[in-house]
This record gives C-alpha cells, structure tokens and sequence, in this order.
C-alpha cells in the first residue's frame, strides 16, 4: 500500500511543480515572451481555474472509469500541455499549453488524492492523506528550486520539458502499478451541489480557499518578495525556496501524524495563527538573507502542517460521501490559486518596492480569515 501511496505521491508532484516552478521563472519567462511578469502570472489563473471547474465536471463524466486509466490519462495532458508551454514563442500558446495541463490536472489530482485514503484503513486517513501530500510539498522542496536552478543554466524551457518527460514515465507507472482502486457510488452533480448545503463542508471549503490563497499570493511573487535579500540571483532564491519545501516536509510528516492523534480543529488554528505570524514579519526581516531563510523555514512547516488536518476534517464531517468532498476540496484549492495571482497584482500595482512589503502582509491577513471560517465550522447555530 505504501508503495501506490508513493506513486500517487509522485503524480501529485509532477502537479505541484508544473503549478509552482512558474513562480521562480516568471521574470525569465515574461523577457522571452515580452510581456510583463503579472501577465505570465494570469496564466496560473487560468491553470487554475480550469482545475477547478473541470474537476467535478470530469468526477461525475468519468466516474465509472478505472481510476488507474483516468490518472494516466491525467498525467498524459499534463505532459502534453508542459511540452506546449515548453516550446511556447507568444504567451498566448503558452497559455494553451497552461489551459492542456489543467484538464490533465483536474483528471489527476482529485482521483488521486481520493485514492489515498480509499485504498489504508479508516483509522490511517491522516497518514494516507499525508503520504499523498507528500507529493505536492516536495514539489515545492524539490521540484520548484530545481526548476529555478535548471533555468539558471539552460533556460525557463529546460524545467518545463524535464517536468514534460517525467509526466509521461509516470502515466506508464500509475497505469501499472496502481490498480484496483475502489470506485465508490456513481454520484451526480445535483448530489455533489447537495454537500454544499452542509455549514461545516461550506465553511472548511471556504478556509480551504482562503488559506491556498494566503500560501500562493506569497510563494507566486517570491521573486519579488525576495528581492532586497536575493538582489535578484536565480540561484539564492533557488535555496530559499528549497528551505521553504524542507519546513514544508516536516510540516507534512508531523501534520499526519498529529491529526490522527489530536484531531483536526488544533492543528488548523496552530498551524494558521503561526503562518500569519511568520508572514506579517516577513517585511521586517527582508534585507537579510539569513532572516528571511530562516522565515521560509518556518513558514514552510506551518503552512503544510495546516493542509492535512483540513483535509482530515473534510472526510471527517460525512465519511459516507469523502469522494465528494475532497472533490470539493480540490475545485476549492485550486480557486484559491486562481485568485492569488489577482490579488498579488493588484498590490504589486503600488509599486515593486511598497509591494514586496505588502504581499506577505496580504497573505498574513488571509491566513487570519482562514482561519475565522476554519472555527466558524464548528459553531453551534442557535435554535
């Protein structure tokens, strides 16, 4: 079992990567297309709001397809799509190879995650669920620096076609190795809609997208942000986001095994409290870059540590309809990703300067409303 954890985890790497490594090229890739930086970040926008709206979508069209096929097949538009990307001359094909990649990503990336705990025992979801994400923070640990260093010696394309060829070694793996995975009810979208008239699915959905956003409106614009630490070196902001991915790792491996054993609702307001801390000190800290990798450390296990008690209490709310809301949880993920990019330009729009001061201090105060609609779950409503 572990083993098909670890090949859904490195599927969901290849995901995470081809969504993060465009935050540490985005100055490289907006000179070679010649246009702006916050114009190359719209295109995570239309990454992600593709998986977000597909992702249902493919759930109830494909829902009695084996699910090995349907994330092969995932894996195989993500690779076709990087390889567009890859080769792209104008920011428009590089937009159609973003647009290919998210419907490979809106096949993957809920089957998946679904998967995990579907195929470990009720009482190791957390750890399955962790297991899983474990693909998703090394793509950050791992994935993303090496891109940022791999387009340092040949380019923004060189990453995206290495990302292109593992995607395609990976279909073949998870067509072999990962089979008999439990279907589960066929469910239609009028019953998936229904799960949303639940205040504890809404309200945990609802910090879902805030605290995607919190994370992603920082990470995305790390270049910037960085900036008075790195001075604008490729191979700095490489090791910065490469202490950000390992805090991100512990924060994962702890997460698991502390939810299991505590339970959710702790470790989401630990987890969230400190990352609001962690970003709203971010600014005072940006001249040094000693501080701030310091900060990405520790912003790195609090932001990962809040992600598996979230899912954990998705599943924890009905087991009976899991499927669903992780389903849920990925449109709501994936929404959170689409808007950060929004926000990160707009108050990047008050100049580079002012903004690299106010993106984390815009992230901190996000992960502060994740957190209010985390715990308004679990209010009682008055009689």
């Amino acid at each position: 079992m572990t083993a098909r954890l670890a090949v859904l985890a490195a599927g969901l790497f290849v995901v995470g990567t081809n969504a993060f490594v465009i935050a540490g090229l985005l100055p490289e890739i907006a000179t070679s297309l010649h246009t702006s930086v916050s114009r190359v970040s719209y295109s995570i926008t239309l990454y992600a709001i593709v998986v977000a709206v597909a992702s249902p979508a493919i759930s109830v069209l494909l829902a009695r397809l084996d699910r090995s096929r349907l994330m092969a097949g995932g894996l195989v538009l993500i690779a076709l799509g990087t390889g567009v990307a890859a080769i792209a001359q104008t920011i428009e094909v590089f937009d159609v190879g973003r647009f290919l990649a998210a419907l490979g990503g809106a096949a993957l990336v809920p089957a998946a995650t679904a998967a995990a705990p579907a195929i470990m025992p009720p009482d190791q979801r957390g750890r399955a669920l962790a297991i899983a994400g474990l693909g998703f923070t090394l793509a950050t640990a791992i994935g993303s620096p090496a891109g940022t260093a791999l387009a340092g010696i040949g380019g923004w394309r060189l990453p995206l076609g290495v990302l292109a060829g593992l995607g395609l070694v990976l279909a073949v793996t998870v067509a072999v190795f990962v089979r008999g995975v439990p279907l589960g009810a066929a469910i239609g979208m009028r019953e998936r809609f229904r799960t949303l008239g639940h205040r504890p699915m809404l309200a945990t959905l609802l910090a879902t997208v805030l605290l995607t956003m919190a994370f992603n409106v920082v990470y995305i614009f790390s270049a910037v942000v960085t900036r008075p630490a790195t001075h604008g070196s490729n191979g700095v902001l490489a090791v910065l986001l490469l202490l950000y991915g390992m805090g991100g790792i512990v924060g994962t491996n702890l997460s698991g095994r502390l939810t299991d054993r505590v339970g959710s609702r702790p470790m989401v307001a630990v987890a969230l409290a400190a990352e609001a801390v962690v970003l709203a000190v971010l600014p005072f800290v940006d001249r040094s870059v000693v501080a701030v990798g310091a900060a990405f450390v520790v912003w790195g296990v609090v932001a990962f540590a809040a992600v598996v008690p979230v899912q954990h209490r998705l599943v924890g709310i009905d087991p009976g309809t899991a499927g669903i809301a992780l389903s849920w949880y990925s449109t709501a993920m994936y929404v959170g990703i689409a808007l950060a990019p929004v926000v990160g330009a707009q108050v990047l729009g008050v100049g580079v300067d002012a903004g690299a001061v106010a993106v984390p201090v815009a992230g901190a105060v996000t992960a502060v409303l994740a957190l209010v609609a985390f715990m308004s779950g679990y209010a009682r409503p008055r009689r």
